[in-house]
């Protein structure tokens, strides 16, 4: 039996015993939108908890429209082009909008990059496009504490336009519940400061700091309080299927259409399996979110719930760009010397966390889970030592090897396939 894995910018075949018990765990038929251009324009007219953007932006001199960075897939063509027509069709002056990459601690997007990710030749001939950088001081506005003692500071761009608006794609976020909507101003306009806070090891260690949980997230209630004190923030939220096709779109108040967004996402999203399997076999979810190792945690982590303790979870993933930054680096070698006892024990104190090491915490989950393999083509030797797993040259051998340890040890030769990665999210619910 050949599975396909999303691994690239192209799909991985694998090759399965046919005598093994094979469980292909995707996510149920979504609906497509056959236009979708026209129903990004009917979102913009039918909003939620708001008025439409015709009404929102007439009488404002200003917007800034957020954007998220090249590691989501959102389908800014789609978007741009309809909210810019309309704000400059409410009397708003071109060179008074602004397009703002949401990068978070990410590395800005530019030149080919970032005609790629605004994906529309007008919108970068007629308005300005500029990164966020989380590192620059002056770029920042201080608005105060949250009610958990996070010092909010976010881009002034974002914060002095007249108009908020927000875009991006509602899927599940191994850490606050599901992507998009509040996530895309904090942390994706916010300084290091703030997103170094609510990303500390006390955030990351609570339970309900995991996939499709916003009930009880801590890091969900920091968002929406951050949220709630810029005032009236827009947003636009997509949901896309299995193929990166439009399923779902909506416009609205940022809290209230982001919870309308998430509510047809979790019918598709989170798929109940039976049982757990003492192999699992993921992908890293393909381009863009598998040019980096750093990504590639998202999708060893989410299938852990299915894992049997002490299983094997075999995972795919490009890393064209490598690791990740140099702090993320330098976390995953500390965690390499220290071991995960003596990681854990370095970054809980701290009220701070270093740039990316919440990533490393993340990774603990799936190595205390089980065994953890990388297939990959993208890094180094160098980075391949950093990562703290074992890096196999053979997909199709570590699949083998692995279900035929657990056929020798008694008998089951199960393996759970989840092609489209960490965009799908496997809950063990026992039979009744």
């Amino acid at each position: 039996m050949r599975v396909e894995l999303n691994y690239g910018k192209g799909l991985l075949p694998v090759e399965l015993d046919e005598s093994w018990d094979i469980s292909v765990i995707r996510k149920p038929e979504m609906p497509v939108q056959l236009n979708p251009g026209r129903a990004v324009e009917l979102a913009l007219s039918e909003p939620v908890g708001s008025g439409t953007l015709l009404e929102q932006a007439r009488g404002k001199s200003s917007a800034c429209v957020l954007v998220c960075d090249i590691t989501r897939p959102v389908p800014n063509a789609l978007l741009l082009p309809p909210i810019l027509r309309q704000l400059v069709g409410a009397g708003m002056p071109r060179e008074s909008i602004c397009i703002l990459v949401a990068t978070g601690l990410h590395r800005p997007n530019e030149g080919d990059e970032l005609a790629e990710l605004i994906g529309d030749q007008w919108v970068l001939d007629n308005f300005r496009v500029e990164n966020h950088f989380a590192r620059n001081d002056a770029d920042h506005v201080d608005l105060g504490k949250t009610s958990k003692g996070t010092r909010v500071k976010l881009d002034r761009r974002f914060v002095d336009a007249e108009l908020k608006i927000v875009t991006g794609l509602v899927e599940p976020h191994f850490m606050a519940g599901y992507s998009g909507g509040r996530k895309v101003i904090a942390p994706g306009v916010a300084h290091k400061d703030t997103i170094t806070t609510f990303h500390n090891a006390r955030f990351m260690s609570h339970p309900k700091a995991d996939s499709c949980i916003l009930d009880g997230n801590p890091l969900h209630e920091e968002q929406l309080e951050i949220v709630r004190m810029l005032g009236n923030v827009l947003a636009v939220n997509t949901v896309l299927d299995e193929h990166r096709r439009l399923s779902f779109v909506n416009f609205g108040e940022v809290i209230s259409s982001h919870l309308d967004a998430v509510r047809f996402a979790e019918q598709y999203t989170v798929v109940p399996v039976a049982r757990r399997f003492k192999t699992v076999l993921t992908s890293a979810a393909g381009y863009p979110l598998d040019q980096t190792y750093y990504q590639t945690v998202k999708g060893m982590v989410v299938p852990t719930d299915i894992l049997e303790p002490g299983g094997n979870l075999i995972i795919a993933s490009e890393c064209a760009e490598g690791v990740g930054s140099k702090e993320y680096a330098d976390a995953q070698r500390r965690l390499i010397e220290k071991g995960v006892d003596g990681f854990l024990e370095d970054i809980s104190a701290k009220n701070f966390a270093d740039i990316d090491e919440w990533q490393t915490q993340m990774q603990l989950k799936s190595m205390r889970a089980g065994s953890v393999h990388l297939y990959t083509t993208g890094l180094s030797d160098a980075d391949k030592r950093v990562t703290g797993v074992s890096v196999v040259d053979s997909l199709s051998d570590t699949v083998r090897r692995c279900v035929e340890a657990g056929k020798a040890l008694d008998g089951d030769t199960s393996i759970a396939v989840i092609p489209e990665g960490p965009y799908v999210v496997p809950a063990f619910v026992p039979a009744a």
